[in-house]
């Protein structure tokens, strides 16, 4: 079995190194580690609404840099900071995966950025 890593070498916020790879493929499998709204190291400001747009697209990046796109996402994982921005999270979320809609688990959680969201993934298709 082969084990692709997929941005290992990334900074996050401060510029400081991530013990992490952003996603790792093996056997046709891509887990994608858990993505925030944050662009040049730091967390955009803004809402719900901003902060989902940009943990989306943060992640669909990575999908597609490794050769994957929303069609393949099998599962993803959604943390809220606060309940009451699930009804505007769902709305977005719809938007990215609305014809392609993986299994899901949401749940409140303390972040460990100051996010308002975070999402990460699973992602499949047949090895070549």
């Amino acid at each position: 079995m082969t084990i692709k890593r997929y941005g290992a070498e990334k900074a996050g916020a401060g510029g400081q190194k991530l013990p992490f790879a952003r996603a790792v493929e093996a056997d046709g499998w891509l887990h994608v580690s858990g993505q925030v709204a944050m662009q040049d190291g730091e967390i955009i400001s803004g809402g719900i609404v901003e902060q989902t747009h940009k943990a989306i697209t943060n992640l669909i990046e990575i999908l597609h840099e490794a050769g994957y796109g929303v069609e393949h996402v099998i599962r993803c994982g959604v943390w809220l900071d606060d309940p009451r921005d699930f009804w505007s999270f769902n709305k977005i979320y719809q938007g990215y995966f609305g014809e392609h809609p993986p299994a899901r688990a949401c749940v409140q959680a303390s972040m460990m950025v100051d996010c308002k969201v975070e999402i990460d993934c699973i992602a499949y298709k047949s090895p070549k």
